[in-house]
């Protein structure tokens, strides 16, 4: 909870940025028709530049659409009282920022350094706020005229700088090392974002049985701030992500711009004391997942094959990296789960069986799960063909 909660405090757009140093050819960009007409780049001189970056101020309007392709959870989740689940806030970000992972949002947002973020979601006529303030983060949620507060210090953690390449050169070499043989990695033309130039980097896998399509990312031609952010599945249709500003200004918001008083009348809920020091990094790390992983073959998040002791077992590398799960007990029986839950597994789950026997694949247009009936698991960013096929020749 105390992780989420800290989580909360990075912005939309830095959660990009973050995404966009992660990851990156060496093939110039040409100007499309009607596109905007920059000088030629490198996939190399785009990272340097994405690098080099030192935004600390902005505001504007940011939109983000998610189609993960699962079903309805309609029915599914209990329905929210005026406290929220559990008794909680409903203004609790660690519960109410979970709705932006599905369907079509905007949101509002204002960043002035590490310790001043807003963050407004603006759905139908409600409004739901948070904003961080040096050690106060706020969350305000309109519809129920209630208020989620809790103190403690801002995050410190994160990656030594003693870890990081010095330059943005150095940067820009280590992540096209890292990219290797699996990736190709292209500057795909220009664009306008926000009424802003920039430049297109794409990333797609070379490996056969990744779920991922491509990775766009839109970065302003002058700042080197990413823009935009475009996951596209394999399976075709919209994308698995769409999120970038539709409007952006980089100048310093009006200090008034984080300051918070709760309404009148509004309910108060006082959150925990946050963890500081060097567990607020790893609340941090961990709610994010641990780190995008080569190529982004971390992207189902928290599955890390350097972990020391008990964990999964990483098979393969890249953008087709399985993580093997051994559960111990049988995969649970659905036909024994409440109708509405059965329906729910029904349309996310297809039977399968192989060598390594039966179980189910539940599906989504990016992450897949195999569950065997023996209780074995098997989870990555790669097809239900290729998790199949990883399951029939593991050990």
């Amino acid at each position: 909870m105390a992780a989420q909660r800290k989580a909360s405090r990075y912005i939309v757009p830095v959660a990009v940025a973050g995404v966009a140093a992660a990851t990156i050819g060496l093939v110039p960009a040409l100007a499309a028709s009607g596109d905007p007409d920059l000088p030629e780049i490198t996939a190399q001189q785009l990272i340097e530049k994405i690098a080099a970056s030192d935004t600390q101020t902005l505001s504007g309007t940011f939109r983000i659409s998610t189609d993960l392709g699962l079903p309805s959870f309609a029915g599914l989740l209990p329905s929210a009282g005026p406290s929220g689940p559990g008794g909680s806030s409903t203004a609790d970000p660690s519960a109410k920022l979970t709705e932006l992972v599905s369907g079509s949002h905007t949101l509002r947002v204002a960043a002035d350094g590490p310790d001043r973020q807003k963050l407004t979601v603006l759905d139908g006529s409600d409004e739901y706020s948070l904003v961080h303030n040096g050690d106060d983060l706020w969350a305000y949620d309109s519809a129920s005229n209630e208020v989620f507060h809790e103190k403690g210090r801002s995050p410190e953690g994160g990656t030594p700088e003693k870890e990081l390449p010095g330059t943005p050169k150095q940067l820009a070499d280590e992540v096209l090392k890292a990219a290797g043989d699996t990736t190709s990695i292209t500057v795909g033309g220009t664009a306008k974002v926000a009424g802003r130039d920039a430049y297109q980097l794409v990333i797609k896998p070379k490996q056969a049985g990744s779920t991922v399509e491509s990775v766009t990312i839109a970065v302003d031609a002058s700042t080197g701030t990413p823009l935009k952010f475009t996951l596209d599945s394999v399976s075709g249709g919209k994308p698995v992500v769409d999120a970038g500003f539709t409007k952006v200004d980089f100048a310093k918001p009006a200090a008034d711009t984080f300051d918070f008083k709760a309404p009148k009348g509004a309910k108060v809920t006082e959150g925990a004391a946050e963890k500081a020091g060097k567990d607020a990094g790893k609340d941090a790390e961990d709610t994010f997942g641990k780190g995008f992983g080569k190529e982004f073959g971390g992207l189902f998040g928290g599955l890390d094959a350097d972990d020391e002791g008990a964990g999964p077992e990483i098979i393969g590398e890249g953008w087709t990296t399985v993580a093997k799960l051994n559960t111990g007990a049988p995969a649970p029986k659905t036909d024994e789960a409440p109708k509405e839950v059965q329906g729910f597994l029904d349309a996310l789950g297809d039977k399968v069986s192989g060598k390594f026997g039966s179980g189910t694949v539940f599906k989504t247009k990016i992450v897949n799960v195999l569950m065997t009936d023996s209780g074995t698991v098997y989870v990555g960013a790669v097809t239900p063909d290729k998790l199949v096929a990883v399951a029939d020749s593991a050990k």
